[in-house]
């Protein structure tokens, strides 16, 4: 397989993710900022199909309206001339002191109403640009006291906004959908909506819950010690995938943002296998920061690095499923059965079948093995390529 990407592979990357200078709070920057249209052209060159951004990445906060159209001027340009796409867009909505407390769920009700139209203006130049996804992280709707925040009624403002961005989305008739980026913690001690599972429920709860999906980033669901290729197939389940970031982790720690293959390769594996073997539609994103330790050249060969590992995962997970040992192995383990229905016939011949329960053997059928050793050595070999 070819591991050179080019646009049908849809990898996008976030103008923050390479224009990441290499600041952190024990250090300053060891890189010179980048001008988007710079980072569009480049990615371009690497094979990538898209670029997101968030509005401060795009236009400096405070900027005069005579400056804003001058950047966006610039980027359109080099969007125009790479043939880029820019699937999705988001607010900075943490960065500023004013979002100190939050942004949706401040405390202070003039922050909150700031925050909802700073949101507001750059949806309306995300749709302009051609994104169809608006993703919302809540990068410090939390808390770290007890007593600073009621999380009810934080909820509440929370379910609020997105309400009103959704009926906003309507009544422009925009072609915009949500996807809710959850996080356990870091920079707030404790996020709201910190998982996956907490975003879907939710949702539920929205004025118009079809408006509204989540987006995963693998590192996020691993600081919280949670299986990231588990958490992506219940959001597959619920059809609410509307959008993912992909990078590498190890373990429950800051959130390292490391390249994607970088860190959990096992998950980094399944979960490639469970976006090619879904069907998934959408931009593959990589939303990672190439190391302070690294020049520009060390940024861009970080950029291709997450690409090239995707595509040979992908070509792994690929040969994989279609090793004839392998399949003989998913028979054994008894996946085939997995996929059939346990009661197709109804509760009540369920009820009368006495071998269900009255004349079940539960001895023999703990004395079963179930045959997953082999299967995962077999997708071992196949990931370190000794098979295939």
């Amino acid at each position: 397989m070819n591991h050179q990407p080019t646009p049908e592979d849809k990898f996008s990357f976030g103008l923050w993710t390479v224009g990441w200078q290499g600041r952190d709070p024990f250090g300053d920057a060891t890189r010179r900022a980048l001008e988007p249209a710079e980072s569009v052209r480049r990615l371009a060159e690497l094979g990538a199909y898209g670029v997101t951004f968030h509005d401060d990445d795009l236009i400096p906060f405070g900027a005069s309206e005579s400056e804003r159209e001058s950047h966006i001027k610039r980027f359109r340009q080099a969007l125009d001339e790479t043939g880029l796409v820019v699937p999705m867009a988001t607010t900075n909505l943490f960065t500023h002191p004013v979002f100190k407390d939050g942004a949706f769920t401040a405390n202070d009700r003039d922050v909150r109403r700031f925050a909802l139209r700073k949101t507001i203006r750059n949806i309306d130049l995300a749709v302009e640009l051609g994104a169809r996804t608006y993703v919302a992280w809540g990068g410090r709707e939390g808390a770290e006291s007890g007593a600073a925040k009621d999380v009810r009624v934080a909820l509440d403002r929370m379910k609020e906004a997105f309400d009103l961005l959704g009926a906003y989305v309507v009544e422009q008739g925009y072609d915009l959908r949500f996807a809710i980026e959850p996080k356990p913690n870091e920079p707030r001690g404790d996020f709201l909506l910190p998982t996956i599972g907490h975003a879907l429920a939710f949702i539920e709860r929205l004025e118009q819950p079809e408006m509204y999906g989540v987006n995963p980033e693998t590192g996020h669901e691993q600081m919280a010690g949670l299986n990231f290729p588990h958490g992506i197939a219940q959001a597959l389940w619920a059809d609410k995938l509307f959008h993912i970031d992909l990078n590498g982790q190890t373990g429950i720690k800051y959130d390292q943002d490391l390249r994607f293959g970088a860190g959990d390769l096992r998950q980094a594996f399944w979960l490639v296998d469970l976006l090619e073997t879904s069907g998934w539609e959408g931009s593959r994103h990589f939303d990672f920061k190439p190391p302070r330790t690294e020049d520009l050249d060390g940024v861009w060969a970080s950029a291709a690095g997450c690409m090239r590992n995707y595509l040979i995962l992908k070509e792994r997970a690929a040969i994989f499923r279609a090793d004839p040992e392998v399949q003989e192995a998913l028979i054994a383990s008894r996946l085939d059965e997995l996929a059939q229905p346990t009661a197709a016939d109804g509760l009540a011949a369920l009820l009368a079948d006495r071998g269900s329960y009255e004349e079940f053997d539960a001895t023999a059928a703990a004395e079963r093995g179930m045959a997953f050793e082999r299967l995962d050595q077999l997708a071992m070999d196949h990931l370190l390529a000794a098979r295939g």
